[in-house]
């Protein structure tokens, strides 16, 4: 059976002391050595884990958010001490520093188990490009593990890590988790660096994440999301407000959804719009015509140049380093002119002005992952018009500047796992990922291959005992409540919702603008007059989390007790009286979702 890797879990057994991150490490380095070796192209010594794991003495979970956490590198992300190839031997080199974003995770605790098989030079959506060998379907061997991120998915499904790191400029990041059962986080293009990645299409790859939850993707994105002036096409998080909820949800007209002939994945696209009208949320139906239209400049347009520019002296000096299906497709790129790009990238300008409609009716797109599961008997027959089917939902993401996150959704006919995601503008990530977060605990589905907990290792199931695991009542009035941008901190802590209520009528609510990767946020004020009751969640989270809870709270914000309307006490959030002398008074609104309300 497949152990519970998840995150939460992790820090939950290291902080009760029935696991500790050399056991869990080293056993999760054992099973890889035991399990399919094409899901790696290089794999971590045991000197390198013991490094890592040294760095770790007198650290724990409140001190470093990835404490112990093992994880996986595609082989286009450099990692110190192992070879980048993108699955070429011929262009392999060895990076003296980590990528941007595996050195941010190191340095909050996680271990890198090695670097994972992709389709060569991240150029296919199948997982069966490489020289490496095609890693195995979580699920049906018999079945493509989905690309171009392949080893990265399979590793986390199989319970090899906790999550992995891909990249996804057409869907890399997507396709492989709906193929095996996991969430799949595209960011907002830029906000995880890029240096220290061996480019597809610069000005459009992304770094994605591959995770047993919604919430252990938004805290990896937390932690990795951080401005890297050295990248060119980095971007600053946009200072934003927290996602609107319940959420305006679209969908394609059904004349416009197409899944190959496959009625059991028609069937869970059904169902899964089924899913979202009882969560309460409004389905709108949308034309996208524009994003399809998108979708096909990216390997008929000039930005297979791109892939070109990359690697043009090898495509030059010693062509056949390449697979002969890669070769063709990204030799492609040497046939265009700069009239062409100007003229798709016109062109590319009118799409994202039509697609722009879309988003006036809702705030989030809801489609097919892939329209179909192939075997790779039928890509072996058909490698590229199958591989440009897989794209259909997932190649104009990045053209028209959206994030993503894949979620499953359920199982088709022969018991193979098949997702959904829901789609974006920039820098509506803690939208996406709240979306699946609610959407795949309504559908009560398992994650991964299995998600239990197995024998091998001394972990706890997933969740607390609230006999043994003291717990702390917190009251919280903005960010962090339900569906709000913020609220994977608590989620991630394996918080639980225990009451919504209002305060006693003796604060004052004031607007604190955002900053950075900061949303903007209220602050409650107690006065001895002119108060008001406000909105406030009443969560419980094991008091062994609390201490990392608190060193993200920035001033003037803080905790300390707040009264609830009736008479009982709680810790909660609480502000410095000082923003009352220049912070926006909102306190008439008696509640932070009412103020999004009006201002969205």
């Amino acid at each position: 059976m497949t152990p519970d890797l998840s995150i939460a879990t992790l820090l939950q057994a290291y902080r009760s002391g029935t696991a500790s991150p050399q056991q869990v490490v080293l056993a999760a380095w054992e099973r890889a050595a035991q399990d399919d070796p094409a899901i790696w192209i290089n794999r971590a010594t045991l000197q390198q884990l013991q490094h890592h794991l040294a760095a770790l003495d007198g650290e724990s979970p409140d001190t470093r958010p990835l404490y112990g956490i093992p994880f996986a590198i595609k082989d286009n992300i450099d990692c110190a001490g192992l070879p980048t190839t993108a699955a070429c031997p011929d262009w392999s080199y060895d990076p003296e520093e980590n990528a941007h974003v595996v050195e941010l995770l190191i340095q909050a605790g996680a271990i890198p188990l090695g670097k994972t098989n992709l389709d060569q030079f991240a150029t296919g959506l199948v997982g069966v490009r490489s020289p490496y060998g095609i890693p195995e379907n979580a699920f049906d061997p018999r079945y493509l593990p989905g690309g171009s991120s392949s080893g990265s998915a399979v590793a986390v499904a199989k319970g090899l890590c906790s999550f992995a790191l891909g990249t996804d400029t057409a869907g890399s990041g997507r396709v492989p988790a709906a193929f095996n059962n996991l969430i799949g986080l595209k960011p907002t293009r830029g906000i995880l660096s890029c240096t220290g990645v061996v480019p597809a299409c610069r000005t459009l790859d992304c770094v994605s994440i591959f995770s047993l939850s919604a919430a252990d993707a938004a805290l990896v994105l937390d932690i990795a999301a951080s401005y890297d002036p050295k990248d060119g096409y980095a971007r600053r998080q946009a200072p934003s407000s927290p996602p609107v909820w319940p959420p305006r949800i679209a969908v394609p007209a059904a004349e416009q959804l197409d899944f190959f002939g496959n009625d059991s994945a028609r069937e869970l696209f059904e169902s899964a719009i089924a899913t979202v009208k009882s969560l309460g949320w409004t389905v709108v139906e949308t034309d996208i015509t524009p994003l399809l239209d998108a979708a096909r400049l990216l390997y008929e347009g000039p930005w297979v140049a791109e892939r070109a520019a990359v690697i043009s002296s090898l495509l030059t000096l010693n062509p056949q380093a390449l697979l002969p299906v890669t070769r063709s497709i990204i030799a492609g790129g040497l046939k265009g002119s700069a009239m062409d790009a100007f003229k798709a990238q016109y062109r590319l300008a009118d799409l994202k002005r039509a697609s722009e409609a879309i988003w006036d009716r809702a705030d989030a797109l809801l489609m097919p992952t892939t329209g179909t599961l192939y075997t790779l008997a039928e890509v072996e027959a058909e490698p590229v018009q199958l591989n440009s089917n897989l794209g259909r939902y997932t190649n104009f993401m990045n053209l028209l500047d959206l994030c993503g996150c894949a979620v499953p959704a359920g199982f088709l006919g022969a018991g193979l796992p098949w997702g959904i995601t829901f789609y974006a503008p920039a820098f509506g990530d803690a939208l996406v990922l709240d979306c699946a977060a609610h959407f795949h605990a309504a559908r009560d589905l398992p994650v991964g291959k299995t998600a239990l907990t197995s024998s091998d290792l001394p972990l706890p199931a997933a969740g607390f005992d609230e006999e043994e695991t003291p717990m702390l009542a917190l009251a919280v009035c903005g960010a962090h409540m339900e569906g709000l941008a913020l609220h994977h901190q608590l989620s991630s802590r394996g918080a639980r919702l225990l009451q919504r209520t209002v305060s006693t009528p003796v604060y004052r609510l004031y607007l604190l603008p955002g900053h950075g990767s900061v949303p903007d946020r209220p602050g409650m004020v107690r006065v001895s007059e002119g108060g008001a009751a406000i909105e406030v969640e009443v969560w419980e989270l094991p008091q062994a989390t609390v201490g990392s809870f608190i060193t993200g709270i920035a001033a003037p914000l803080g905790l300390g007790k707040v009264q609830l309307a009736d008479g009982t006490a709680v810790c909660g959030f609480i502000c410095e009286g000082i923003v009352a002398e220049y912070a926006q008074d909102i306190t008439t609104l008696g509640s932070w979702r009412e103020w999004l309300r009006l201002t969205q």
